[in-house]
């Protein structure tokens, strides 16, 4: 499979998204992969509100089963959640269920106006009736269970794509 380049992925995304944002609009990106992507969205999209995070490990339904991830991370929400536009942000979606557990963190915090959901790609697979509103990258055919795309980060902050088998 040849990966798709990450920053015109960016790119796009920031396009498809720039005619709905309003000033009420924040972004809320899930750790870790959601919250970089979220960093350049809101500069791309010259956003006033500030920039939010999420760490969905505590809301996940698979939480007994996985446990807490080696190095959890706060969430934070540093605007008003009640009658905002949320867009919450994440790198790749698969089955739905990190999505899920964002939105049940999310709504402890409030009661939005209206929450969507922008992704980098779809990997299709999904267990759970979840679609992105704006998504850069829908594969045709939903990637084997085996295999997971993940966005990476470098010392200059230039994101990629890489793929990995487990």
């Amino acid at each position: 499979m040849q990966l798709p380049d990450a920053e015109q992925l960016i790119a796009n995304l920031a396009a498809a998204m720039r005619p709905h944002i309003t000033v009420n609009t924040a972004l809320v990106g899930i750790h870790t992969g959601g919250v970089w992507l979220a960093e350049r969205l809101h500069a791309l999209l010259g956003l006033s509100l500030p920039l939010g995070s999420i760490d969905v490990s505590f809301y996940r339904d698979d939480y007994a089963a996985k446990g807490l991830h080696q190095q959890p991370r706060g969430s934070k929400i540093p605007f008003d959640v009640e009658g905002a536009h949320i867009v919450i942000v994440d790198d790749v979606l698969y089955t739905g269920r990190t999505t899920r557990a964002a939105l049940n963190e999310l709504f402890d915090y409030g009661r939005p106006a209206q929450v969507d959901l922008a992704v980098l790609i779809d990997r299709g697979g999904r267990e759970l009736p979840v679609s992105a509103r704006f998504c850069a990258l829908t594969l045709p055919e939903p990637m084997p269970a085996r295999q997971n795309l993940q966005l990476e980060r470098d010392d200059s902050g230039a994101l990629t794509m890489r793929l990995i088998h487990a």
